[in-house]
């Protein structure tokens, strides 16, 4: 699998609800997708897939996502947004210095509007960052997975980014948050250059896991930390 699309799988009670939700806050259009609620990505942003789950949250999720601003009334005028389509605000312990605004969804994942001020996320898009809990050895994993570059490797944190540029995906490093059960956060690949097979014998190469029965239309396995991912063709149906 020398190319491939990312998407970000979330667990939803109503996956067209938050769909629209998050839809409305990044300016898309919402999908009809075979496997689930679908809010598009591009070449350089992450596209978002919400499947239906009525399992209760258990513990702190793994993934969760950043949203860039231009300047303070920009940054004021997505809050207001998200405030406008269900969101709420969280307080997770951030200090009063801080100028990133922590809010949660209609369904109470955490998300971040990020300062203007912040270089990291800068230039990366309205979905500026996935920021992940993980090792490094899960980032240089995802590194190789996806072929896309390490723009970040200091003190345990990593971080990888599309070579067109875009959204980021970021891990945290040490300590890591335990993992509860399967996580509500998934990452999901689909294969634009080659087969899923090919792809799912290069993955396990680089150090994934087999965790589910293979068939034409889904591969799952697991990332070195234990994080499950999905790798199928595009719209197959029954995919999860």
């Amino acid at each position: 699998m020398s190319s491939s699309v990312l998407t970000l799988v979330q667990d939803a009670r109503d996956p067209a609800r938050l769909a629209a939700f998050w839809g409305g806050v990044l300016g898309r259009e919402v999908a009809d997708d075979a496997r689930g609620a679908l809010v598009p990505g591009s070449d350089t942003q992450i596209g978002l897939r919400f499947d239906r789950n009525d399992a209760p949250n258990v513990g702190r999720n793994r993934v969760h996502l950043h949203l860039t601003s231009t300047s303070l009334a920009d940054q004021q005028h997505t809050v207001q947004v998200a405030l406008g389509l269900g969101a709420r605000p969280l307080d997770v312990g951030q200090l009063a210095r801080e100028r990133h605004v922590v809010l949660a969804d209609p369904e109470g994942n955490e998300f971040c509007v990020i300062e203007p001020e912040s270089s990291f996320v800068a230039g990366c898009g309205a979905l500026g960052e996935l920021a992940c809990e993980g090792t490094r050895r899960v980032g240089l994993f995802w590194a190789e997975a996806l072929g896309w570059p390490l723009v970040w490797d200091e003190n345990g944190e990593t971080a990888v980014q599309s070579p067109r540029g875009g959204t980021k995906v970021a891990w945290g490093g040490p300590p890591v948050a335990p993992k509860h059960g399967r996580n509500r956060q998934r990452f999901h690949l689909t294969p634009v250059d080659g087969t899923v097979a090919a792809g799912t014998e290069r993955l396990l190469r680089l150090g994934a896991t087999r965790i589910g029965a293979a068939d034409d239309e889904l591969v799952e396995l697991a990332d070195p930390d234990g994080n499950e991912f999905g790798l199928a063709p595009a719209w197959a149906p029954g995919v999860h």
